[in-house]
């Protein structure tokens, strides 16, 4: 009954997200569900024994050597189906693989039967006087060697014996204090399955919640489907209209650029006209004064003639070198530009710019209607997720099985002091097995102690004292007790060897390996019309395929029940996940999205004519070669400082007098000019070198770079107008895919949840571990096998101290006759007495070699 209100309850937990249904596969932006509320578990299925731990490995080792045979599983699987015996070797292969068990069972029994039988002859053979009944030692040479050997092996017969009760005696212990720690274990167990119980609604409202996430988070796409979709389709198109209206405006800026260039070429075309006459004017005052000083008498001189006809032929250097008088003007040019300037053709551009960019306005003002249906369906796939969730009596199923396991805790807890009072007798009656090999071990060690002490080698047989007789008499009471208690250690031994051994072969050891499980999962096993058990129990289906060593396996890995027990035969959640017949819906309204750009206008057809009328304004015909030809000259012929500084320095070869320093004056008179004149004039001509040379690249080729912006802009706004509606559909379904895309992660999440969260059976896998591999294994086969091991162990060793004590006490008991002999010294033969002590006995006569 347990199990199918489980079963229910986590198919109604499939059942209230059956709202979900993968179309698309689009890997969107990953949404965060967070975690699926889980508890954590008390119990540790985990059992440490601590240092007895020691004692059963070596239990376990012992175990090997007598049964080391692999799992019969053929044996138990025909013992299960009660086929056990059709086949003549199923005998003989029993009997092979409890051969052990067997030979040692037989060994003890034979213990037994012959250990009281032995024990009777032994006392009837000592009141005849015989089996060292009869209170005479005869003396040996060796006794003293003899005794000491005797009272060695006993005393390691003893402490051996000792070891073995220890062990008996701590298992016994430790079964005790285990079944009394187990109440605390069990009611983990308990505990741990009501926190599974009542964790699972918990899970299963967490699951249905964050649907709500899956829906804001799409709701909040489609209250953007202007930066998303319009971005993404402006984005596209935009690889097309950025280029072209970049290429217009770049156009634009050129236009202004030759007007500034086509000034600057007619201002300083002027500015060097005007300069270079005046400069040319005074460079001829110059050179008429240098040669009205040069014709001074002065130069007449011997020491000045050769200088001063150096100066005169150097005259004619200082004229003008650059003739700006002849080039042509650009004054048509620049009145062409002026002209297409009056239209602002950035400004066009901009406009068609700021049309493109509105876009996503676009995309919303056109796309209202249907996101609003849209948003419609999704409050209305969240309205019935919670309608369906309220129609679950998931409250009902979890309140039955919460009272059907109280029940059960009650039941146990009702129970425990029974096994408590049951487990008192039990540890009672191991006690008192203990208790008897002790008395025995205790009249051995006080035999070993009194005759110890008490020996004296000095003193004859019969005249041994006290303390030595009462430890001859101690070593014999434990030989009594041996006989009249080792039948019964034995009976117990052999019980307990039998049982325990084979449930640790048959039980725990192949439950660790999960053989147990391998046999329990074979076809027709427990029913032989069903090939799978446990489907069959579970889903009236005998052929799917669900064992227990995988359901065990699953919840060990505390696994979601769902997946552990394959529910999907039961309850098919992919059936119940399915929201196709929404997200079909809402895909099909996303596709019908029909958004019109042809409001939007890159460039109209003023821009355009403009553009045009720039490539026509002449700027291709202006005669660059005359520019560079007349840019690339020197202002003068000779460098006016490089002349000054040679002037000056032939002016300083010449006598002091009125000539050097009228040339001085004429050399800085040139300087001066060199600063006025030349100097402007050279930034002049830099300015007119850099817009001539502006105007012939924006020149070059202008009429096909003004087509090919026209043709950029046409192509883009035919791509807007026509083929825009391509670029939309595409993006649309990208946008439609992210959408649909969100509902695809909400699936997969809840699938993996309940696969591996959602009702995790880790409890279940508990109560198994507790009842068997702790309970049944760890806590009584471990502790009942060291107990049999412990106590066999002290009764097989009870043999050994029998033969050991008989011999000792002969050394320790006072006898009544002994062996006399003559003094030796004088050759005199010996002889006896008949009477010693007043008792009359025979004494054997004994040479001397026979000491």
């Amino acid at each position: 009954m347990a199990v199918e209100l489980c079963l229910l309850l986590l198919l109604f937990c499939g059942s209230t997200i059956s709202e979900v249904q993968p179309i698309y596969k689009p890997p969107p932006g990953t949404l965060d569900f967070g975690f699926v509320p889980a508890k954590t578990y008390d119990t540790g299925a985990y059992h440490e024994p601590g240092p007895i731990g020691i004692l059963f490995k070596v239990v376990h080792a012992f175990l090997y050597l007598v049964q080391p045979n692999p799992f019969p599983q053929d044996l138990i699987r025909k013992l299960a189906q009660q086929k056990f015996g059709n086949s003549q070797g199923d005998y003989q292969k029993a009997i092979y693989y409890e051969i052990g068990f067997i030979v040692s069972a037989a060994l003890g029994l034979l213990f037994i039967l012959l250990l009281p039988l032995v024990g009777l002859c032994f006392c009837m053979c000592r009141c005849c006087d015989n089996c060292g009944g009869e209170m005479h030692q005869r003396q040996k040479k060796n006794a003293d060697c003899q005794r000491s050997c005797f009272a060695t092996f006993l005393f390691v017969a003893s402490l051996i014996i000792s070891v073995g009760v220890l062990c008996a005696y701590a298992a016994n212990q430790h079964l005790t204090s285990q079944v009394r720690g187990a109440k605390k274990l069990v009611n983990s167990n308990f505990k741990d399955l009501k926190v599974f119980l009542n964790d699972t609604p918990a899970q299963i409202d967490y699951l249905v919640s964050q649907y709500n996430t899956t829906k804001d988070k799409a709701l909040s796409d489609l209250n953007n489907v202007g930066p998303l979709l319009g971005s993404r389709v402006q984005e596209q198109l935009g690889k097309e209209v950025r280029p072209a209206l970049d290429a217009a405006l770049t156009m634009a800026g050129a236009i202004r650029e030759t007007k500034e260039a086509l000034e600057n070429v007619s201002v300083s075309v002027e500015v060097l006209q005007e300069g270079t006459e005046r400069l040319h004017a005074n460079l001829t005052d110059v050179k008429m004064h240098l040669s009205n000083t040069l014709n001074d008498s002065a130069c007449a001189a011997a020491q000045a003639a050769s200088t001063c006809n150096i100066i005169r032929n150097s005259l004619n250097q200082l004229n003008i070198n650059a003739n700006f008088s002849g080039l042509p003007g650009v004054s048509s040019q620049l009145a062409k530009v002026n002209d297409v300037l009056k239209i602002d053709l950035s400004s066009l551009v901009q406009k068609g710019y700021a049309a493109f960019n509105d876009t996503p306005d676009l995309v919303v003002n056109q796309t209202k209607n249907i996101l609003s249906d849209i948003k419609n369906v999704l409050e209305s796939i969240g309205s019935n997720i919670s309608n369906f969730t309220k129609a679950l009596p998931v409250q009902k199923i979890i309140a039955d099985l919460t009272v059907y396991l109280t029940q059960s805790e009650a039941y146990v807890q009702d129970y425990f002091p029974v096994v408590e009072q049951y487990d008192f007798y039990r540890w009672l009656g191991c006690l008192i097995l203990c208790c008897m090999v002790v008395l025995i071990v205790i009249f051995y060690y006080l035999g070993l102690l009194c005759g110890t002490c008490g020996y004296d080698k000095h003193a004859s047989p019969t005249t041994r004292g006290c303390i030595s007789n009462t430890g001859g008499n101690f070593l014999m009471a434990g030989v009594g007790f041996s006989f009249l208690f080792s039948w019964v250690l034995m009976i117990v031994v052999v019980l307990t060897f039998v049982t325990g051994g084979n449930i640790e072969k048959l039980v725990c050891e192949p439950f660790e390996d999960k053989t147990l499980f391998k046999v329990l999962d074979t076809p027709y096993l427990l029913n032989q019309h069903w090939k799978n058990y446990l489907s069959g129990i579970l889903f009236k289906n005998p052929n799917i395929n669900l064992t227990f060593e995988k359901v065990y396996s699953d919840c060990k890995e505390n696994k979601g029940i769902y997946t552990s027990l394959h529910l999907e035969h039961l309850f098919n959640i992919n059936e119940f996940l399915n929201i196709s017949m929404y997200t079909e819906d809402v895909a099909l309204r996303i596709e019908h999205i029909q958004i019109n750009l042809s409001k939007i206008i890159l460039l109209d057809e003023i821009g355009k004519e403009n553009l045009l009328n720039f490539s026509s304004s002449g700027i291709e015909g202006i005669n660059f070669g005359a520019y560079l030809t007349e840019i690339n000259k020197s202002v003068t012929k000779v460098d006016l400082l490089s002349f000054a500084n040679d002037l000056e320095a032939r002016a300083d070869q010449l006598p002091k007098g009125a000539l050097e320093n009228a040339l001085k004056g004429h050399a800085n008179n040139i300087r001066m000019i060199h600063s006025q004149q030349v100097v402007p004039l050279e930034q002049a001509m830099s300015t007119l070198n850099q817009s001539i040379r502006l105007l012939k690249r924006t020149s070059s080729e202008l009429m096909v770079k003004v087509k090919n912006v026209i043709s950029a802009v046409n192509a883009a706004q035919l791509l807007i107008n026509n083929n825009a509606s391509q670029v939309i559909v595409q993006e649309t379904k990208k946008y439609m895919d992210t959408i649909v895309g969100y509902f695809e992660q909400y699936i997969e999440w809840v699938k993996e949840s309940i696969a591996m969260e959602v009702a995790a059976c880790k409890p279940i896998a508990n109560v198994i571990d507790t009842a068997v591999d702790i309970f049944l294994c760890s806590y009584v086969t471990d502790s009942v096998n060291t107990f049999w091991f412990g106590l066999g162990g002290s009764s097989i060793f009870l043999i050994p101290a029998i033969i050991f004590a008989v011999k000792l006490s002969k050394y320790y008991r006072r006898m009544d006759t002994e062996d006399v002999y003559d003094d030796m010294e004088n050759g005199n033969n010996g002889y006896h007495k008949e009477h010693l002590y007043g008792i009359h006995n025979p004494v054997i006569t004994s040479s001397v070699e026979q000491w």
